[in-house]
């Protein structure tokens, strides 16, 4: 009976590889592989941990959906932040105070008066026309704190249009003042449509701003 044992182990010795066995990590001994002249483990033995399951890979980055990034404000074409030439950003005409209504009136008048004296060698229809234009669009330009200066500014406009550009007869101060009553005396249609154009711009005004006061 020892013969066969003796055999046995004498086989095992020579198939197994030189060098020292492998053991099972963590001193599991099912995870070892039985070399030849040894037993299988027992059912009972601890089994290896099982491997940590790992998440699924998402999408590749160019299948990815882009974060949004900042958004950039571009400026709309024909705006501009300054605002327009007489005009403000809300969309108002520009208000005129008490020193630029007269200013306005002065070189409006001499302008139109300038003209007709170039055309028509005279102050004539043009003159009185352009005066009305010219009180109208005071009386509407003026702000509410100097509604008065539009009726009184247009007045001395035009009495100082005829000093300067009126023919006179002759050159001393006589003659200036009587072809300054002589025009004012033609031409008082003309003065009192655009000054009395102007007061009922600014009175229309004034009663329409104080309604609105009252309202609120």
């Amino acid at each position: 009976m020892i013969g066969p044992y003796v055999g046995r182990v004498e086989q095992s010795i020579r198939t197994q590889p030189p060098g020292p066995r492998r053991r099972p990590p963590n001193g599991a001994a099912g995870a070892a592989v039985p070399g030849p002249g040894r037993a299988p483990e027992s059912a009972g033995a601890p089994a290896a941990p099982p491997a940590r399951l790992r998440p699924a890979a998402g999408p590749p980055a160019a299948d990815r959906p882009a974060a949004p990034g900042p958004r950039l404000r571009l400026p709309l074409r024909g705006r501009s932040e300054a605002p327009l030439y007489g005009r403000r950003r809300t969309g108002r005409p520009t208000r005129l105070t008490a020193v630029g209504t007269g200013v306005v009136a002065v070189l409006a008048t001499l302008a139109v008066a300038g003209l007709d004296r170039l055309l028509f060698d005279g102050l004539g229809w043009l003159f009185g026309l352009g005066y009305v234009v010219v009180c109208f669009q005071l009386a509407v330009r003026v702000r509410y704190a100097d509604l008065l200066a539009a009726p009184i500014s247009g007045p001395i406009a035009f009495a100082l249009a005829l000093l300067v550009l009126a023919p006179a007869t002759s050159s001393g101060v006589t003659a200036h003042v009587v072809a300054l009553a002589t025009g004012l005396a033609l031409r008082a249609g003309w003065l009192f449509s655009g000054t009395g154009l102007a007061a009922l711009i600014v009175l229309a005004r004034f009663v329409a701003q104080r309604r609105i006061h009252r309202s609120r």
